[in-house]
């Protein structure tokens, strides 16, 4: 009479074939081994043949509730639903219960901030090398503070700010897409999906500014395109300075300043939208600021200062501190 494999004969069968057929690893194999494994104790008893679509997500529940983070999960997903298909071109089940199930989403991962301090630092004070530069070239070290100081007071994304004009412009072929209005203490920027907001700068910055446009002019060249013509802020050679020079002149100038962290514009970005959420609570404001489309994306600065506050709530309280 002739015996019907058990679950552990069909697994066996299975990592057989992905060893001889299919020509995989050992490290792989044992891999499968482990998830089916597990397959076979979260069905208690129940026969692998047996199991639905929901008892599929149950388990995948399950692992989610263990705290088993999303990728593990869907690794383990994989393994299972390439041995239900296996099972599925032996004809030995009719349906794949894991064919439509997906591993829970993947939690973004918060933005990075700078502290307050961290960030007043960074954009307000210069290094001693800096200061020996400022002697010999101070347009690059004035810029260099104007863009800083921007970037944090506005909350710009990199492109908006090096697409920055003086002023607003409109000549023939060219038209500017952002603009510093000095006397209004604000700036007009394009951002994504082509939309225009207006966001107030604030004292630090305008001081800034000024003083970069007292020497702005010294880096402009009389054959430099139009584009330079009207650009805010300037390289050495007087063309409109490019994303990956802020980039690098910022990285630089934390480094100088032995900030304990990779900075890069956007992480300036974070800490406006953290800060003023901090200071202010006003969520709606700070995606206006922004120029978010959706409320949602403003929302994740609320869980960075929930996570602050955590922290020093962690540092201060007394039952919190750690024995």
């Amino acid at each position: 009479m002739y015996a019907m494999p058990s679950d552990q004969e069909r697994i066996t069968n299975y990592l057989d074939m992905l060893t001889g057929q299919r020509k995989l690893s050992d490290h792989t194999v044992d891999s499968y081994c482990r998830d089916l494994e597990q397959l076979l104790a979260l069905a208690d008893g129940t026969p692998l043949l047996q199991l639905k679509e929901a008892d599929i997500r149950r388990f995948s529940a399950a692992l989610h509730s263990k705290g088993l983070n999303p990728r593990s999960i869907s690794r383990k997903l994989s393994a299972w639903r390439g041995f239900y298909h296996w099972l599925l071109e032996q004809s030995i089940i009719t349906v794949n219960p894991v064919e439509n199930i997906h591993a829970p989403k993947k939690n973004k991962p918060l933005p990075k901030a700078l502290s307050v301090d961290n960030a007043v630092r960074l954009v307000s004070v210069t290094s001693q090398k800096e200061e020996v530069t400022k002697k010999k070239h101070p347009e690059t070290i004035l810029c260099d503070q104007a863009m800083f100081e921007l970037l944090y007071s506005c909350g710009l994304r990199i492109s908006e700010l090096t697409g920055l004009d003086i002023h607003a412009t409109r000549i023939q072929d060219y038209h500017s897409v952002g603009w510093l209005n000095l006397e209004e203490h604000e700036i007009t920027v394009t951002g994504k999906g082509n939309k225009t907001r207006t966001v107030p700068i604030g004292e630090a910055a305008i001081t800034a500014l000024r003083k970069w446009l007292t020497v702005r002019e010294k880096l402009l060249k009389a054959d430099s395109p139009t584009d330079s013509q009207y650009a805010l802020f300037l390289n050495s050679q007087g063309r409109r300075i490019s994303p990956r020079v802020v980039q690098l002149r910022l990285k630089a100038h934390a480094q100088q300043l032995g900030l304990p962290m990779h900075v890069h514009p956007h992480m300036l970005r974070h800490s406006f939208a953290s800060h003023i959420l901090q200071s202010s609570g006003d969520l709606r404001a700070v995606q206006e600021m922004l120029g978010h489309a959706s409320i949602g994306s403003t929302q994740i600065y609320t869980s960075l200062d929930f996570q602050h506050l955590a922290q020093v709530y962690d540092a201060a309280h007394p039952h919190a501190k750690k024995k």
